[in-house]
């Protein structure tokens, strides 16, 4: 592991480096890369190498800043930025490109994302779903503020030049990346929990008794919201081919089962405590 002195990240406007002018910054880390590029004393290179990440640690601590109230504490967001600041600094040739800037932005941008896509789900879906919910969050705003109104799903994938079901798909898996917890109260009984409404393994009588509570949750239904609970969890058809087979959208089918099935869990959340208390 290579040594880097750590320094404390205070917030995400601290300016570590306090340098005269971003200019003259960029000039002086040109400078030192030139010279790390040049040199074959292993000391001289490591001081060298030490010099550049520090002078530009206020780049690494501004990415990071973008990225926060994503469900990583800061002190993480700062030292996987700092890792990305390093390896720009290994990887950058002096005289080539745009600057340093313009090279280790995008660098320490993709080591964030990638600590976020390989060790920040609790559920790993598929890495294409991963990046196209990152790419959703960043659209997302940027439509609703050229629109002044919730984009639709149509066009937030549009935007994002992906088919609905894809989109559909990305949601979905974005539950994944904080799932609730089973010990988490019920809105409809907080003295109940997640968990309370999961039947216990190798126990039939508790499968019977819960089918007995959702027959009148069910009964409630409409017979076309019926069908499609039976052709999701029954004929284990995809959404898509139940949108087919009633001729609507994919997103209109993935909407009425989420109204269906919330509908569902309130009635058996007020059957099951009524036939607890």
């Amino acid at each position: 592991m290579t040594s880097l002195r750590y320094v404390p990240a205070r917030s995400a406007s601290v300016d570590t480096a306090a340098p005269a002018s971003r200019v003259e910054q960029q000039a002086l880390t040109e400078s030192i890369l030139v010279r790390f590029a040049g040199c074959h004393d292993v000391r001289e290179r490591c001081g060298l190498r030490q010099q550049a990440v520090l002078l530009n640690l206020f780049l690494a601590d501004g990415i990071a800043a973008r990225y926060v109230g994503r469900g990583v504490d800061w002190d993480d967001l700062v030292q996987v930025a700092r890792l990305g600041l390093l390896k720009a600094v290994m990887g950058y040739r002096a005289g080539k490109g745009a600057g340093f800037a313009a090279y280790a932005t995008p660098t320490i941008a993709g080591e964030i994302k990638r600590y976020f896509r390989d060790y920040c789900w609790m559920i790993r879906p598929p890495r294409r779903l991963q990046e196209l919910h990152s790419e959703l969050r960043l659209v997302e705003p940027d439509l609703l503020q050229r629109l002044h109104r919730t984009p639709s799903a149509v066009e937030l994938a549009l935007e994002l030049g992906v088919k609905a079901e894809e989109l559909s798909d990305a949601l979905v898996a974005a539950a994944g990346y904080t799932p609730l917890s089973l010990d988490m109260p019920t809105h409809v009984d907080p003295s109940r929990s997640l968990g309370d409404g999961l039947h216990a393994e190798g126990d039939p009588y508790t499968l019977v008794e819960r089918a007995e509570y959702l027959r009148p949750a069910l009964a409630s239904l409409s017979v076309r919201e019926r069908q499609i609970i039976r052709m999701r969890f029954v004929d284990c058809l995809t959404q898509g081919q139940i949108g087919r087979e009633l001729g609507v959208s994919q997103m209109q089918v993935s909407r009425l089962l989420t109204a269906i099935l919330g509908r569902l869990r309130d009635d058996l959340g007020t059957t099951l405590s009524a036939a607890t208390a």
